[in-house]
């Protein structure tokens, strides 16, 4: 008789979370946080710190992280004839000059107003969106508009950070591998990384590899439903290049791990995988939503930090090892002072 699998829902995936385990700043040095491995076939967790991890490495072993680069998407205006003082939250552009924002306090934007950031760069809000936000075009005078919003523009720090950003956010919330423009949050467990952690990687043997996908401000909006096949995530931009697949594919074919940075990562990953342990270059939009049961065909450990209650990430990584096994491992983090959520410390589930 085949047992039947439990079917999730969002309750499964709540667990207690008081602020004081919140990291509102990280680490001193990047690859000092701590690093809690989790052995998937035995249940053994492991307490360790972050430039431990080149210890699970063996030669040929493929490490792939996410590209993505941070911009400064958080933009105070003035409105034009009122002067009232406007917060516009880029999140992504649709064209040339033509942008999809989230505006604060919402009811005060309206078509037709005109937010004025300098003196000489402004937009226009042309439209709603059905989330809430608004359509806006830029405006401006001999300047390229990404010069303008790294100008003016403000690191955007999740919600649960609870303090103003500040000028060291600008390098501490971006990886030390990113190079692709276009996230408005940081894929956070490539925090960890240094480029001294990579050169050892390197020198074990290890291959290392990238993917990009843009975060967007989904990655915090809680589910709203109970029963999980319900939730709709939000689409977010992504690329596996064509080198990043040949590399994948001859580590699959040598029977090697594939260590994937972030739940970004493998979103990605599992997006563009196929039939048998295969890949293919692809770029696009991705709704993908992981959670249990979930057959992962790409990747064989994770890295990544500890995510809120009931959110996707929390039921990604609970499909990838059991979910009973990871809340264990939460609670055992918290009894030991691991830190929480962007800021905080790192997990290898293996």
């Amino acid at each position: 008789m085949i047992e039947k699998k439990k079917k999730w829902k969002l309750a499964d995936f709540d667990y207690p979370l008081p602020e004081k385990y919140i990291a509102q700043y990280p680490a001193k040095r990047r690859d000092q946080s701590k690093l809690m491995v989790i052995h998937k076939d035995t249940g053994e967790i492991e307490h360790k710190t972050f430039s431990n991890l080149p210890d699970y490495f063996k030669k040929n072993d493929l490490l792939i992280t996410n590209n993505t680069k941070v911009f400064p998407a958080r933009l105070y205006a003035n409105k034009d004839r009122t002067e009232a003082k406007v917060e516009v939250f880029l999140l992504r552009e649709l064209e040339n000059d033509l942008w999809e924002v989230m505006v604060r306090p919402a009811r005060k934007v309206r078509i037709g107003n005109k937010l004025m950031f300098t003196k000489n760069v402004y937009c226009d809000v042309i439209d709603n969106t059905i989330s809430g936000g608004r359509v806006v075009r830029f405006e401006y005078e001999n300047e390229d508009i990404y010069e303008v919003i790294d100008k003016v523009g403000i690191s955007p720090l999740p919600p649960y950070i609870k303090r103003e950003s500040e000028p060291k956010d600008k390098i501490r919330y971006q990886t030390v591998f990113a190079q692709e423009r276009g996230a408005v949050a940081a894929p956070t467990a490539g925090l960890h990384f240094t480029e001294g952690l990579i050169k050892r990687l390197h020198n074990k043997g290890a291959r290392t590899a990238h993917t990009t996908l843009h975060i967007g401000l989904g990655t915090f909006r809680p589910v709203q439903v109970e029963d999980l096949n319900r939730h709709q995530m939000d689409s977010e931009y992504f690329e596996v290049s064509p080198d990043t697949a040949m590399l994948i594919n001859e580590t699959k074919k040598k029977r090697k791990k594939v260590f994937a940075v972030g739940t970004s990562t493998v979103r990605s990953l599992e997006t563009v995988a196929v039939s048998g342990f295969q890949v293919s270059p692809k770029r696009g939009w991705t709704d993908k939503f992981i959670y249990p049961p979930y057959d992962f065909k790409m990747v064989d450990a994770m890295i990544t930090n500890f995510h809120q209650p009931k959110s996707t990430l929390l039921m990604m990584i609970s499909a990838f090892a059991d979910r009973d096994l990871i809340m264990k491992a939460y609670r055992e983090a918290k009894k030991n002072n691991y830190r929480f959520l962007s800021y905080g410390d790192a997990m290898l589930i293996m």
